[in-house]
């Protein structure tokens, strides 16, 4: 990725976790399979299996939103800014 196109790409920062979680079950494929404390845990089995804990912060930091987003793309083989289009 070049410094270019990083720059394209605005990561919001009054995501609230919930609204997170809620996006990635609409648009990705994945489902709410419990909640422990503050933090909401995402499953999904396509293309392969993969688990994810959201927490329910208010608004999401933006380490743990990068992190959050790096995971579902590595797990959906698609790239961060195609998640961050999708918000």
């Amino acid at each position: 990725m070049t410094k270019s196109s990083r720059e394209n790409v605005k990561i919001p920062r009054d995501l609230n976790g919930r609204d997170l979680a809620a996006m990635l079950c609409r648009q990705w494929g994945y489902r709410q399979v419990n909640q422990v404390g503050s933090h909401i845990i995402l499953q999904t089995e396509t293309p392969e299996h993969h688990r994810l804990s959201v927490p329910d912060h208010k608004p999401l930091r933006l380490g743990t939103l990068n992190a959050i987003l790096r995971a579902v793309a590595a797990a959906k083989h698609v790239t961060r800014e195609d998640i961050l289009g999708s918000l």
